[in-house]
């Protein structure tokens, strides 16, 4: 199969229409580099993000209302205050943009600020559910919850911050948003299941990829966002804006982490690197240097799993270009998100938002 006829199938795996001539690229993809277009003085975004976000993991940690001490301990492990936050600040940017959009005001409503702690808590269960199933041993720099209280221990953690958050999303009442939030949690499971699986052909692997990163990364930020834009504005326009944003930078964030398994060092992403072909998967760099390297066709399909796989598919991503045609996908994608954020009404916020996409193509960990 051609390069072009792969590119023609990814394209057409998500609906972000771009031609494939575009795709062609051999070069180191760049910071998108936007101006601040508001003319507001210009303020990083995530101090921006940060003042509605005082208190986030104490205010977390309030909702896991857990009298077993072990279990409590277990289900606060990650809420230390030593994560990105990365879900959380885009959140709440989102719902000021929107604020501001639709009735030019600034404030953050309290629905829309537990959207944020929603977020980090379903993202939270599902890297506890995640270490089971991949049984990694490290994560943010420490060991994972799985190993030091093993497997079955793990998966009721997860399952209780789920049941946390899905109270906190109860109380905010509004229906709408509640069906919003749980196409979420569907999305992790089909997603996960998309992940134990693989596919034959050329073509459909790739679209089962990007359906799987979406599935996986994307939804949880895209409906996040289109949640906090419904609390703040009636406008079905905005709600697709603020929903089309946080997906395309989702797929990028992804897209950007499967990239970073190849580049980075194990101290910088805070987990072993080429875990993902550790666990037998073709993620994007692989999957475009099997264009170059037809042989990784075998290895993928028995999900490098003879001796000397994983060690022979990183060496070809290496030699190929599958770093940076993933990294310029990724690119191509926060365009997307930029094209998308710009239609709202120009605010510090939602330029900040146009900062954060940038922020994901350059990121090291």
């Amino acid at each position: 199969m051609s390069y072009f006829n792969l590119v023609k199938s990814l394209t057409s795996a998500f609906p972000n229409r771009y031609s494939m001539s575009r795709f062609h690229h051999t070069t180191s993809a760049v910071c998108c580099c936007s101006k601040t277009q508001s003319g507001e003085k210009y303020t990083d975004p995530f101090k921006l993000g940060w003042r509605d976000l005082n208190g986030l993991y104490e205010d977390i940690r309030k909702e896991l209302l857990i009298s077993t001490t072990e279990l409590k301990e277990m289900s606060e492990y990650y809420f230390d205050g030593k994560g990105k936050a990365f879900r959380p600040i885009i959140v709440v940017l989102m719902a000021r943009a929107c604020n501001i959009h639709h009735s030019n005001s600034r404030d953050v409503q309290a629905s829309q600020r537990s959207i944020a702690l929603i977020a980090e808590m379903i993202h939270t269960a599902s890297l506890v559910h995640d270490d089971v199933i991949d049984d990694a041993s490290s994560r943010r720099g420490k060991h994972t919850v799985n190993k030091i209280w093993g497997e079955k221990k793990a998966v009721l953690a997860g399952d209780l911050i789920l049941s946390a958050a899905s109270m906190a999303l109860a109380r905010i009442g509004n229906t709408t948003v509640i069906s919003i939030l749980t196409q979420v949690i569907e999305d992790l499971v089909r997603g996960e299941f998309l992940q134990l699986g693989s596919k034959e052909n050329e073509n459909e692997r790739f679209a089962h990829y990007l359906e799987k990163t979406f599935k996986k990364t994307a939804s949880l930020i895209a409906n996040s966002c289109k949640a906090v834009s419904v609390l703040g504005c009636p406008d079905p326009v905005v709600h697709e804006i603020a929903y089309q944003y946080g997906k395309n930078v989702g797929i990028a964030f992804q897209l950007i982490d499967d990239v970073l398994d190849f580049t980075s060092c194990s101290d910088q992403m805070g987990k072993p690197t080429s875990a993902d072909l550790k666990l037998g998967l073709a993620t994007g760099p692989v999957l475009f240097a099997c264009q170059q390297f037809p042989e990784m066709n075998a290895m993928i399909m028995r999900r490098f799993s003879l001796p000397g796989d994983v060690d022979r598919a990183r060496q070809y991503v290496l030699q190929s270009d599958g770093v940076q045609q993933t990294t310029y996908l990724a690119q191509r994608y926060c365009h997307e998100a930029i094209r998308e954020i710009s239609k709202l009404r120009p605010s510090a916020e939602r330029d900040a938002l146009i900062q954060l996409s940038e922020i994901v193509l350059t990121r090291d960990k």
